[in-house]
């Protein structure tokens, strides 16, 4: 049986990782963990974007993507950040390699709704076995979020959505959001694991509110086929406990409410 994790590292969060989350990544693979990390690069290509001058917009919380945008975003994602992940996780003695969906075939995408979103997408493929080889190798995949279409198109894809897509297809065992918050929070306590029902029942009562809320939306959307839990985490301070579990929430798609 696989022990696969994907851990889904926010562009918020990835230049704040600690050495001790990347320390993590070697303790899980020698307790015969397979880890996969999928990341994004938004305050990056923010950056990138006012550099250059081109505007861009949000339209659903979505940065709509044109083919000039498009061609700033791959470059950051697949040219930047995936490459300073993998060159910590080499530091570190981890075999890892830095791909986007474009490489093997990885990834296939449809477009969510072009006149809307522009160059935005959904995982439509994922090309299981070519990361399980990666995986029987002893490699750790570092995704880039990007994948064509049968258009012939390149399109964007949100993170938690390849994430997400890339943990159901491979089964695996849990799907971790990386944040710069330790977890779900209840009168100043770390809720160590809670129901996705109890989670809508908190944001109604206020108890989660402001950035918290697409945090754990995020999670719980994660949790279908025979994905059953999902962790938030800090990356920034989180570690691993002695039985290789993140300090964090565990979000469950069925237990009792707390």
């Amino acid at each position: 049986m696989r022990n696969i994790i994907v851990l889904k590292c926010g562009g918020s969060t990835v230049g704040a990782l600690s050495d001790q989350f990347y320390h993590s990544i070697a303790a899980l693979k020698e307790a015969g963990m397979q880890p996969i990390i999928v990341h994004g690069g938004g305050p990056e290509i923010k950056k990138q974007l006012n550099r250059l001058s081109i505007k861009s917009e949000f339209v659903d919380g979505l940065r709509r993507t044109t083919k000039p945008i498009m061609e700033l975003v791959e470059m950051v994602l697949s040219g930047k950040v995936n490459k300073e992940i993998v060159r910590k996780l080499t530091s570190c003695g981890i075999a890892a390699i830095g791909l986007s969906g474009s490489d093997g075939a990885l990834l296939t995408a449809t477009p969510l709704d072009y006149e809307r979103y522009g160059l935005v997408g959904n995982v439509d493929k994922v090309n299981q076995s070519f990361l399980l080889s990666l995986l029987d190798l002893g490699i750790v995949p570092v995704i880039a979020p990007i994948a064509p279409g049968e258009d012939g198109r390149t399109y964007n894809i949100n993170a938690d959505t390849a994430a997400g897509a890339i943990a159901r297809e491979l089964r695996a065992k849990q799907l971790v959001f990386v944040t710069d918050v330790p977890g779900v929070m209840k009168k100043g306590q770390l809720v160590d694991s809670i129901s996705s029902a109890a989670v809508e029942k908190m944001i109604d009562s206020g108890i989660i509110y402001g950035g918290m809320i697409p945090k754990v939306k995020a999670a719980i959307a994660s949790l279908h086929g025979g994905l059953n839990e999902a962790v938030i985490m800090d990356g920034k301070n989180g570690r691993l406990s002695a039985n290789n579990q993140w300090s964090g929430t565990i979000i469950k798609k069925s237990m009792e409410v707390v």
